[in-house]
């Protein structure tokens, strides 16, 4: 069985992260059923500088874990959808990475019955469709991802692959930088 991601894992600049977060094994244990995938597409998302953060405007109730220890969830809710992020960035800094996209690898059967879909390529490739696939809901907020009973956890899985980037999807105001991230080519990203 392979190593969750140690804490010191998320503590660095948000953006090396995120591309970092491609390759790796998101494994959620949902009602004791391993639900597992390689995270294929990110995107990366600062503090108050960043006009498409949920932390621009500062800390407030719901966004206070992105202020808070890496290498913990932060969940909140768009157009009823839970988005899952994970709080990643470097001391005295903000930020989170959120997951796009994932390669569904294990569990598949009961990620179907959590979001049925005929197509396995349109079950987690999208951030709300990968939150419904995987159960992933509110009260996971805050919670930690570093340790071996974490109920999200981040795995090493080396294999090769090329990384491309672009601009992050569905935000009015953007950086000049891309923040963005995928696994070019793969077939389960959100959007070619």
């Amino acid at each position: 069985m392979s190593q969750v991601l140690p804490q010191r894992f998320y503590e660095r600049d948000t953006a090396k992260v995120a591309i970092e977060l491609l390759g790796k094994k998101l494994v959620r244990n949902f009602k004791n059923i391993p639900l597992e995938g390689i995270i294929v597409e990110t995107e990366a998302y600062f503090g108050h500088k960043d006009p498409a953060s949920r932390a621009f405007n500062g800390k407030k109730n719901y966004n206070k874990v992105m202020f808070e220890e890496p290498g913990h969830l932060f969940i909140y809710n768009v157009h009823m959808y839970w988005m899952l992020n994970f709080v990643a960035h470097e001391k005295g800094n903000t930020g989170g990475v959120l997951i796009r996209a994932i390669e569904p690898t294990k569990g598949i059967v009961t990620m179907k019955q959590n979001r049925p879909v005929a197509d396995i390529k349109e079950l987690t490739n999208g951030p709300g469709k990968l939150s419904l696939a995987l159960g992933i809901n509110r009260t996971l907020n805050g919670k930690s991802t570093f340790h071996q009973s974490s109920e999200i956890q981040l795995h090493a899985n080396p294999f090769n692959y090329e990384v491309e980037k672009t601009h992050r999807i569905g935000v009015t105001k953007d950086l000049e930088e891309k923040l963005r991230f995928i696994i070019k080519g793969n077939r389960f990203l959100s959007r070619i």
